[in-house]
C-alpha cells in the first residue's frame, strides 16, 4: 500500500525584481531554513533532496543546500521549465509514497535577468524551436518573443473561437493584483482597473504588459514526509498530498493547428482529470486553486482545461465572480505568477506553499474561509504540467 504523504513545513522568501536580488546563493537556503523551521525538523533528518532551477550550472543544487548541511545525503538537479518546483515536489512525493523513503526536502530557486525570455546557448537546437514554428505559421509575428506570442495566440484563439473580450483577460489581471495587496511576499501589490491594465503597452494579440508576469528572483521550499514518520516524530499532520499527477504533451500539441493547444491545454485537462480520479473528487469540490497564470490568457483557458468552467465558459466564469471570493473557487489568493512574480524554480513550490498556508488558516486578510481542497497547477512549456491536490488531513 502506498504511503500518506503529507506537508510537514514550507517556506518562502519574497519575491523581487531581478535588480533587488541576492544571488540564488542566498535565497535558496533562506527558503530552505524557513521550510525546516515550519516543520520542526533539523536538516540531519532530510533524507533526500529535490532541487529545481532553469537558469543556473548543474549542481546550483547542492550549492544551495550545503549552506545549510552537508550529511552526503543524494541531492537530485531538476530543470522542467516553468513546472520545475513542482516536478521536484513530484518526485520527493513519489519517493515518500513508494516507501523509499520518510522524509524528503523540495527547493525551488531562481536568479533571472531583466526582460523576456531568451535562449541561452545559441550553438544547438532551442528545445522550443517546434513551438516557435507552430505559432509562427499559425500567427505569423517574427518580432514578438516566443512566450507571449505563444500564449497571446491562444487569447487569440479564445476569442475568436468564443468572442472572448479584451476586458475579460484585463479582468483576471485585476483580481491578481486586488489578491496580491495583502501577500507581502508579492513583487506587485499595488491596485489597477482593467482600463488602465488595457492602456498599458500592446505586447501581443490580446495582451498588454500588465497580463504579463514580470522577471522574478526568488526561493520556496517544502519538507514531505510520510504520515509514520511525523506521527513518530511529532510533526504536522494536517495537510496531505490527497493526488498527483504529470503530464507531458500529446500529438495535439502540434496536429491540431491549435495555439491553445500549443500551450498545453490537453496536458492540463489530462493531469487535472488524473488528479480527479486519484481523490474520487471533481472541479467543483475545490475550495481554493493556485493555477499557472504567467499571462492572463493562460489562466482563462486553463480554467476550461481544469474543468471549472465548460470550454467556451470562462467569460462568463470571470464576469460573474466566480474566480475570486465568494465565487466558486478561489483562484490564485497569492496574486499569483501575474502579482506574485514567477521565479521560474521557485513558481511551484511558492504555489505549494500558499496552499498549505490556506489549508492551515494562516493566510489573514486573504484567507479563504473553511478551505478544505486545495488544487495546484503548474505548466511548462516544452513541457510539462504537474497537477496536485491538497486537503486537509
Amino acid at each position: 500500500m502506498a504511503n500518506k504523504v503529507l506537508i510537514a513545513g514550507v517556506g518562502m522568501i519574497p519575491f523581487v525584481k531581478p535588480s533587488a536580488a541576492e544571488p540564488y546563493t542566498e535565497m535558496g537556503p533562506k527558503a530552505v531554513r524557513l521550510a525546516l523551521a515550519d516543520a520542526a525538523v533539523d536538516y540531519k533528518s532530510i533524507q533526500q533532496v529535490y532541487a529545481g532551477y532553469v537558469y543556473g550550472d548543474s549542481t546550483c543544487g547542492q550549492r544551495v543546500v550545503y549552506e545549510v548541511g552537508m550529511t552526503g545525503i543524494p541531492v537530485i538537479n531538476v530543470n522542467n521549465n516553468c513546472s520545475t518546483g513542482s516536478t521536484a515536489l513530484f518526485l520527493a512525493r513519489q519517493a515518500i509514497e513508494s516507501g523509499a523513503i520518510d522524509c524528503a526536502l523540495a527547493v525551488g530557486f531562481e536568479q533571472m535577468v531583466p526582460g523576456a525570455l531568451a535562449n541561452v546557448f545559441s550553438d544547438r537546437p532551442p528545445p522550443m524551436g517546434r513551438w516557435v514554428e507552430q505559432s509562427q505559421a499559425l500567427q505569423p509575428s517574427p518580432d514578438t518573443p516566443a512566450a507571449p506570442h505563444l500564449f497571446g495566440g491562444a487569447g487569440v484563439e479564445h476569442q475568436q473561437k468564443y468572442g472572448t473580450r479584451d476586458e475579460t483577460f484585463a479582468k483576471v489581471s485585476e483580481k491578481a493584483r486586488r489578491h496580491a495587496l495583502h501577500n507581502d511576499r508579492a513583487i506587485f501589490r499595488e491596485l489597477l482597473t482593467p482600463e488602465q491594465i488595457l492602456a498599458s503597452p500592446k505586447i501581443y494579440g490580446v495582451l498588454t504588459r500588465l497580463q504579463c508576469c514580470p522577471p522574478t528572483c526568488g526561493a520556496a521550499a517544502a519538507v514531505l514526509v510520510s504520515e509514520s514518520f511525523a506521527k513518530k516524530h511529532g510533526l504536522r499532520t494536517d495537510v496531505a498530498i490527497l493526488g498527483q499527477a504529470m503530464s507531458t504533451d500529446f500529438s495535439s500539441t502540434f496536429d491540431s493547428g491549435s495555439m491553445i493547444k500549443a500551450v498545453g491545454y490537453d496536458m492540463t485537462r489530462a493531469a487535472a482529470n488524473d488528479v480527479y480520479a486519484q481523490a474520487g473528487v471533481g472541479p467543483g469540490d475545490i475550495d481554493v486553486c493556485e493555477l499557472h497564470d504567467c499571462f492572463t490568457a493562460n489562466e482563462l483557458i486553463s480554467y476550461e482545461a481544469i474543468g471549472f468552467a465548460p470550454e467556451g465558459g470562462a467569460e462568463k466564469f470571470i464576469w460573474d465572480g466566480d474566480n475570486t471570493y465568494g465565487g466558486a473557487v478561489v483562484c490564485n489568493p497569492s496574486g499569483g505568477l501575474l502579482a506574485k512574480g514567477h521565479p521560474l524554480g521557485a513558481t511551484g513550490l511558492a504555489q505549494c506553499t500558499e496552499l498549505v498556508e490556506q489549508l492551515r488558516g494562516q493566510c489573514g486578510p486573504r484567507q479563504v474561509q473553511g478551505a478544505r481542497l486545495a488544487l495546484q497547477h503548474n505548466i511548462g512549456i516544452g513541457g510539462a504540467c504537474v497537477v496536485t491536490l491538497y486537503g486537509r488531513n
